[in-house]
C-alpha cells in the first residue's frame, strides 16, 4: 500500500505540489515572519516554491499577507528574499 503524499498550493504560481518540494513561510506566535525550510516551526504557515519568482509573486499579489493574516514590513520582505537566495546556494 502506497503512503499518501500531502499536497500544498504555492502562493506564487498557484500550483499544487508535494509538501516536501515547497518552502513554508511562517508567522510565529510572537508575530515574527520567516522562512521555515524544515517545515517544523510553530505558527501559521503558507507555502511557496523553492523559486525566488514565486516568492516575489506571492508578495506582490499580497497573497502571503492574506495567508499569514499579518501585514509584512519591507525589511521582513528583504530578509525573506535574502533567506531564499542563501538557500539556493546550498
Amino acid at each position: 500500500m502506497q503512503k499518501k503524499i500531502p499536497m500544498r498550493q504555492c502562493l506564487g504560481c498557484r500550483e499544487m505540489k508535494p509538501k516536501r518540494e515547497l518552502i513554508r513561510a511562517v508567522r510565529s506566535p510572537e508575530g515574527v515572519i520567516s522562512l521555515d525550510f524544515k517545515g517544523k516551526n510553530p505558527g501559521r504557515g503558507a507555502y511557496v516554491c523553492r523559486n525566488a519568482d514565486c516568492l516575489k509573486k506571492a508578495i506582490r499579489s499580497k497573497a502571503l499577507e492574506r495567508a499569514l493574516e499579518s501585514p509584512i514590513p519591507e525589511e521582513v520582505i528583504n530578509a525573506l528574499h535574502k533567506q531564499m537566495e542563501e538557500s539556493d546556494g546550498q
